[in-house]
This record gives structure tokens, sequence and C-alpha cells, in this order.
């Protein structure tokens, strides 16, 4: 059975402007008013309740030096959220993580490393692989998750509880980056397999699958970052890059990749980029039918 988590945090982000505070925590709420918790639960799935973040803070004129933003409160929040998770896995269910921003990858992380790794398919519009060892911006661990979940960021993020790294670097597929992305060079140096957007849209889902099969093996998590739509599509993100899957793109890859999973997560859905909620129905109408399916072919 599938169970469905919400993680409301926007602790990885950086603020829209010096003081304020970004959107992507109200995700959860927007897509349940879309529709799109109750259309899973008519489908089989159950609620498992809020990972409520702490209190988030534009913490850039007083945070040291080697100090992720809101560092404290998102390792609680990973913590709390990875102990949620492992009673799910435990309980025989399939969790679904609806953030927020993609920081959670830090909790499943945890979650995951518990219970023996799994492997980890990440799909993002971007590689996620900023980190200190090839970057003087780092700090942001919404543009720091996959680098963080391989054991490549600090400690403190990487190495929770002694569990780093999380997920073994050659079981991990990054799947969905612009031609553009900065760290993708890197990514691709330490990871299982890295495929860009150009890439996947030239591909079918079938051999996208087979690869995530053979890299990421049996029992992999599924991260999905709706950036990887293109900003005609999805413009609701806090980065939006053009270059980026199509609605039924991104719904066939699902599709193909959702049933294997042991879990999935999506996050960075920013409702206050869309006022007349148009972008959470559509996002709804995405996922439903892949998500539904999160496990099914693990018995």
């Amino acid at each position: 059975m599938i169970a469905l988590v919400s993680a409301p945090t926007d602790l990885g982000l950086r603020p829209p402007r010096p003081g304020s505070v970004p959107g992507a925590s109200k995700a959860p709420e927007a897509l349940r008013e879309a529709g799109l918790f109750a259309r899973l639960q008519a489908l089989g799935a159950r609620e498992a309740g809020v990972i409520v973040p702490g209190r988030y803070v534009d913490d850039d004129a007083e945070r040291p030096l080697g100090v992720v933003r809101n560092e404290i409160a998102l390792v609680d929040h990973a913590r709390r959220l990875a102990g949620r998770l492992t009673e799910i896995l435990d309980a025989g269910d399939s969790p679904v993580v609806i953030g927020g921003d993609c920081s959670v990858l830090v909790g499943i992380g945890v979650a995951l490393a518990r219970r023996g790794r799994s492997g980890l398919v990440h799909i993002d519009g971007h590689t996620d692989f900023r980190h200190p060892g090839n970057s003087d911006r780092w700090g942001s661990v919404a543009g720091e998750d996959l680098a963080a979940a391989i054991g490549l960021h600090s400690p403190a993020l990487s190495d929770i509880d002694g569990l780093g790294p999380y997920v073994v670097p050659s079981r991990a597929v990054h799947l969905g980056h612009r031609d553009d992305d900065e760290h993708a060079a890197d990514a691709r140096a330490h990871l299982g397999a890295v495929v860009s957007a150009r890439d996947i849209i030239a591909s079918t889902p079938a051999t996208l699958s087979a690869l995530v099969h053979r890299v990421a093996g049996s029992g992999y998590w599924l991260q999905v970052d709706v950036d990887v739509l293109d900003p005609s599509v999805m413009p609701a993100v806090d980065s939006p890059d053009p270059g980026g899957l199509s609605a039924d793109g991104l719904s066939d890859l699902l599709g193909a990749l959702a049933p294997g999973a042991i879990g999935a997560s999506i996050t960075v859905f920013d409702p206050d980029l869309d006022p007349d909620g148009r972008y959470a129905r559509l996002l709804a109408d995405i996922l439903v039918g892949p998500i539904s399916t999160v496990g099914s072919a693990r018995g």
C-alpha cells in the first residue's frame, strides 16, 4: 500500500528576496486542494501524516562558514522524516513523500541507510551536485541534495548518525539536467549514470527503465523534482530552465520507473507562483497515474 507523507519544508532553499520565505512548503496542501491526495486514496493509498519543519530563517548574515542554510532545523527534520519512513517501510508499505524542497532527500537517505541502502533515481532539472569540493557557493541543500546523499557534502549532512554515504554512488542515477548544468561533469565522474533532459527526450521510457534497473538495481528510491518539466509546462518552480520534459514525457517516464521503486518523493512545486491553482491541478494529473503504481512490481 502507498503511504502518503507530507513534508512541507523550505529549509534547503534560498529566500526569493532577502528576509523573505520560499513557497515550496505550501506544496503538499496545494496539491491536496488540487485533488492529488484524494485521487491516490481512491486508488488505495493511505495517509501517513505530516513531518513539520522547523522555522525557516534567512540566515545569510550570521551563518558561520562551513554551515548550510538552516542546518540545525534541516538535520532535525531529516531525522524525523527518516523515522516516519522507516516505520512505513518496516510495515511493508511504499512511502510517497510530498514536499517541500528537495532537501527531503537527506532524511530519505538516512532511512534508506538504516535499512541497508538502496539505489536512487534522481529526476531533476538540475544535477543538485554542488558541494564543498566543487563550489565556493554551497550552502543551500536544495541544490546539493544528490551530492549529500552519496557522501560528498559536509559530515553534518552526509553522515548523520554515522550512516553516510546513504546511497552507494555507483547505484545512483540522475536524469533530467539541462545541457549547461555546471556540475554535470562532476556528477558523471561519481554516479552510476547521468542522462540529460535532451537525451531523455531522444530516448524511450523502456530504454531508460532498463538503464535504471541495470545501475540502481532492485528496489530504488525515486526522487522527482518537478523542475525537470519545461517551464512552458511548469513555471511554478524556483529555478525554471528551458529544455525540460513535456507533461506526457514525464508521465511516461514515471510510469516506467515507479513500479520498481520502494518509495518516491515529489519536490519543489511552489504554489506562490501558481495563484489560480492551474499548475497544481496539472501536476496532480501528471502524477496520479504513475505514482499510484509505486512499488507495484515488487509484490
